[in-house]
């Protein structure tokens, strides 16, 4: 049987290749990569003559039966990506279920990661975390998506293209709020690395001032727990008091910010607790649940609790609507 070996390259500078990487493209009999033109620039620098063949999503399907029958009949091959480690954002991961459901051994030869490189060097907890990939191109589908994972508490990491990363920004500010930490990584490994920490906000206005270029890897700060609280109260939106305050009070304070003298439209009298604060985003959107089941439209509801938070509306409307 045959050996599939996937094969680890560099993120771009050239001299984070291993020894071990480099003798397995010289002694394999075929190369199968993303880009045969990129892969080709590595081993001309490194004097490596294997052969090379194209393995990419477009023609994963056509490509494999031959690279299987090249297996089957006892050749080493050895699977490269552009960038990095082949199988994560990729078609490899197919291409090894069908290997090893054949007989075939399948060896990873480790090195350069831009997932686990983004996030040691983002500043934000590395564990527990997630992969997500790259964000859906549509706006809708990523906004359907960031609201599934707004309340997730692990780190996040995603990849995006430069060209739709502003977008990308602005969901995240709207979806999950402009506060939460982030990190986008650009050009690791490379000449002009830099990575660009704050908050959404912060780091949305930096790419709008600085447009970006080159390959992105963006880390997210998971759900945070830690705060205030806030609540909905029979139709008027109230402040959760602070520590020895009163609602709608600060501590010591005789103003009354966040008091709501109108009531939410068609609600009856109803109560909505919403702790701690920030709001998860399950917790904002039964707090909507219940006002809407107690006569509230849509509208008004989202408005309310929206500015019971302190939140925008838009953002609560998302919320949940995409739930």
């Amino acid at each position: 049987m045959g050996e599939l070996y996937l094969c680890a390259t560099p993120l771009g500078n050239l001299g984070d290749i291993t020894l071990r990487a480099l003798e397995v493209l010289q002694q394999v009999d075929l190369i199968a990569a993303e880009d045969t033109r990129h892969t080709r620039k590595l081993l001309n620098h490194f004097g490596i003559h294997t052969p090379t063949t194209s393995y990419y999503e477009h023609n994963r399907q056509a490509k494999a039966p031959r690279l299987l029958a090249e297996l089957a009949g006892g050749k080493k091959i050895a699977l490269v990506t552009d960038a990095g480690t082949p199988g994560i954002a990729d078609p490899g991961h197919q291409l090894v279920q069908q290997a090893l459901s054949r007989g075939h051994r399948v060896t990873i030869i480790p090195g350069p990661s831009a997932v686990i490189a983004a996030l040691v060097i983002s500043g934000i907890r590395p564990h527990p975390f997630y992969f997500q990939g790259f964000l859906p191109r549509k706006a809708g589908e990523r906004r359907a998506l960031l609201a599934e994972l707004a309340d997730d508490a692990r780190t996040g990491v995603f990849y995006e293209a430069p060209h739709r990363l502003q977008k990308a920004l602005q969901d995240f500010c709207e979806v999950w709020g402009p506060e939460r930490q982030v990190a986008v990584a650009r050009e690791l490994t490379k000449q002009f690395e830099e990575v660009s920490r704050g908050s959404f906000a912060q780091v949305a206005t930096h790419f709008a001032a600085t447009p970006p270029l080159g390959e992105l890897t963006i880390v997210t700060a998971g759900w945070d727990e830690a705060g205030t609280r806030c609540s909905v109260h029979g139709g008027r939106t109230v402040a959760a008091p602070a520590p020895g305050g009163r609602p709608g009070h600060p501590s010591g304070a005789d103003s009354e910010p966040g008091i709501d003298e109108g009531r939410v439209s068609g609600c009856g009298p109803v109560a909505v607790q919403i702790t701690p604060s920030p709001a998860t985003p399950k917790q904002i959107r039964e707090a909507v649940g219940t006002l809407v089941k107690a006569g509230a439209d849509n509208q008004s509801a989202c408005k309310a609790v929206a500015h019971a938070l302190g939140l925008p509306k838009s953002q609560v409307y998302r919320l949940y609507h995409h739930s």
